[in-house]
């Protein structure tokens, strides 16, 4: 029998009850998956044009410069985009090497227990916890119990508490896809545990360890509703200061900003508050970005 002859359709063969059934829903699922995708995404476009058609007219180097006013054209950003540069910048410094550690002792040196077990299972349910949650944590353990004020170290501490589980999750993942030859041949010229990890396991997972820490970063870049919560300003006509002594200053951050124009009842300012949207997009993507051009190169290299 040739090849055509064999086929289902050719010898008749056609499924039938419960089994036909799962296969219409297979091929409705897909339609109705790919019907929703599309519609998000032209509702982001949508969304993105209108916000581009306000925005872009108010947006200039006055605009980033300047320092936030009472009058809608003499409005700005700078110390949003400052403030959330130096709230990042310290969020990094206080996240990433925590989460880059438990995960290492997560992955190479944790015994195989239900202790880990239940360490993992936590950590996957605090990625998935709202954001204003972290909020109100960090305003009762950072702001009111440590007496840290609506600080500049505060809204550090609350945004890496938030970022650090997902960091570790993206760390366990990278470190777990580094072949175990690796380690076994380490091991076997006389290397010890550490060095291993040190010189070769690291190594081999930094790109999916910096691809995870620049997407966490940019979700932190975003956030608002933590922000809130522990009580960053919506008005500060001031750059932050670049001292330990300013780690407890008041602070306001971009997403602060634009949150405080939409709120005003002038018409004005909903396109600045466009305008520092569009700003906030581009960071955001641009961030994304290069976390695709850093795994890229890290796995060539």
């Amino acid at each position: 029998m040739s090849a055509s002859e064999s086929t289902p359709e050719a010898v008749g063969l056609r499924a039938e009850g419960r089994v036909a059934r799962r296969q219409a829903w297979s091929r409705a699922s897909r339609w109705i998956l790919l019907g929703a995708t599309l519609l998000g995404l032209v509702v982001l476009v949508v969304l993105g044009i209108d916000n581009a058609i306000t925005g872009i007219p108010a947006l200039d180097w006055d605009f980033l410069v300047s320092y936030p006013s009472r009058k809608a054209e003499l409005a700005g950003i700078r110390p949003g985009i400052l403030g959330l540069i130096w709230v990042l910048a310290l969020t990094v410094i206080l996240a990433i090497p925590l989460a880059v550690g438990a995960a290492i002792w997560m992955e190479e040196f944790a015994p195989r227990n239900a202790i880990l077990t239940t360490v993992r299972l936590n950590i996957a349910n605090l990625a998935g916890v709202p954001s204003i949650i972290y909020g109100i944590l960090g305003l009762a353990v950072f702001v009111r119990l440590m007496e840290l004020g609506p600080s500049i170290l505060a809204g550090a501490l609350t945004l890496a508490l938030m970022i650090l589980p997902m960091t570790v999750i993206t760390s366990v993942e990278a470190i777990s896809q580094v072949p175990p030859s690796i380690r076994e041949g380490s091991l076997a010229l006389g290397a010890t545990r550490w060095q291993t990890v040190w010189n070769h396991v690291l190594p081999g997972a930094m790109p999916g360890i910096l691809t995870g820490t620049i997407l966490a970063v940019a979700r932190a870049a975003g956030e608002t509703a933590a922000l809130i919560v522990i009580g960053a300003a919506a008005f500060i006509a001031a750059d932050p200061s670049l001292s330990f002594a300013g780690l407890l200053d008041s602070f306001t951050t971009l997403p602060m900003q634009v949150y405080s124009w939409t709120l005003q009842t002038k018409p004005e300012f909903r396109a600045n508050a466009a305008a520092g949207i569009i700003v906030l997009m581009i960071a955001v993507i641009g961030l994304n970005a290069l976390a695709l051009v850093v795994r890229d190169r890290l796995r060539r290299n």
